[in-house]
């Protein structure tokens, strides 16, 4: 622990990218989750300057500036959180050597800058104009958000590269918790939502280490593994080869469960037997539900990694409403991962503390689980907690 916070600078990393409404982020755990580290260094007299991003550039959830993230992180600390639309301009720097101690910034969105999320060397970002110019004006680097330190970006690897860093505490609890988790042996795990390429990650990790794991399959998840299986679907998803192959060759090595039935996209009832049909599978039916919850009920520990179904329309969230809920009604070790996930329990009202753990990260934890070196915690081997 840091013994003498007041009157420094600290540039802090975290991950505020936020479901949007309307085009404005909307209050989430992220911004929660960060609340502890910030209002620690704060109280403690620090200046503080937040480094965050929203979306990715062309997507439709990117935002330039970040002016409604700062109004919705004073309101979580209680405290005025100043935005400056700049990340090392004139305007950036004059902002940030005027700090008295106490004051927070947060800086422009970071993936604004090209340079950002270019995949290079720890080495190669750090001498990005971006590091170069911000990293003489602080006196430590703090990495609070586990979400990012999968990707070898600037605002990730390049301060910690020629900068004092340390964990920030959001950052400890996520590793005290999956650290418990990659050591179990049998986990049930509920893979849903559209990133087929994390999930392919994972189950590879699950095949290798020959863990006694089922998993429950959703989502876009579900219609691969129903493709892999066999099954003509009718309705022309977009389904790449390549992941179609390794998930037939997934089939014969793990306990993969499909769903048996469904809900499609005009709000009809099907299941497995009626396929094909030319109609788009939007959640799992009320058998499935029934199958999930017999399997859930035996299990010790639960790892859940995205929603099954298009939980954000009220016609397709009951699928994954009911099995999150009963899951958070379970004495087993339950860990829930990913924005989407943690944007359903929000959506459906359910208490955070009836989970064991909430991972902030989807594509990192997924990793870190899986046994590979993330470029963000492998530049912090050497930084001590906050």
């Amino acid at each position: 622990m840091l013994s003498k916070i007041k009157g420094r600078g600290f540039i802090v990393r975290i991950d505020i990218n936020s479901p949007l409404e309307n085009n404005k982020p909307v209050m989430n755990e992220r911004i929660e989750a960060h609340a502890e580290t910030i209002k620690y260094l704060s109280k403690n007299g620090a200046k503080v300057v937040l480094i965050s991003h929203q979306g990715r550039s062309g997507e439709k959830d990117f935002l330039e500036d970040m002016d409604h993230h700062a109004k919705l992180l004073t309101k979580v600390l209680n405290k005025k959180v100043e935005y400056v639309p700049d990340l090392y301009g004139d305007l950036a720097i004059q902002k940030i050597k005027s700090m008295k101690n106490g004051d927070i910034l947060l800086l422009k969105n970071v993936r604004t800058l090209k340079e950002e999320t270019l995949e290079l060397s720890p080495r190669e970002h750090a001498n990005s104009e971006f590091v170069k110019k911000l990293s003489p004006l602080f006196d430590y680097f703090i990495q609070d958000a586990f979400s990012i330190c999968h990707r070898s970006h600037a605002s990730v690897v390049g301060f910690p590269y020629v900068m004092k860093s340390l964990k920030g505490k959001n950052l400890q609890k996520e590793l005290k918790a999956l650290k418990k988790l990659k050591n179990l042996k049998n986990v049930t795990c509920v893979l849903g939502g559209a990133k087929i390429e994390e999930i392919i990650s994972f189950l590879d990790f699950l095949a290798k280490k020959g863990k006694k794991s089922i998993v429950l399959s959703g989502g876009m998840f579900s219609i691969y593994c129903l493709k892999a299986s066999g099954f003509e679907l009718g309705f022309k998803y977009d389904i790449k080869e390549e992941f179609l192959e390794k998930i037939k060759n997934y089939l014969k090595k793990l306990k993969i469960y499909v769903p048996q039935d469904f809900v499609f996209e005009d709000g009809s009832k099907g299941n497995i037997k009626d396929l094909p049909i030319n109609k788009k599978i939007c959640d799992i039916g009320k058998e499935t539900i029934k199958i999930y919850k017999e399997i859930l009920k035996r299990s010790k520990n639960i790892l859940v990694k995205g929603p099954l179904g298009i939980y954000e329309d009220e016609r397709f969230s009951y699928g994954t409403k009911e099995i999150f809920r009963f899951i958070s009604n379970l004495n087993a070790f339950s860990i829930m991962c990913g924005g989407n996930t943690l944007d359903a329990i929000r959506r459906f009202k359910i208490p955070k503390s009836k989970f064991s753990h909430l991972s902030l990260g989807g594509g990192a934890t997924i990793e870190y689980i899986s046994g590979k070196k993330l470029p963000g915690l492998e530049v912090l081997k050497k930084a001590k907690d906050l």
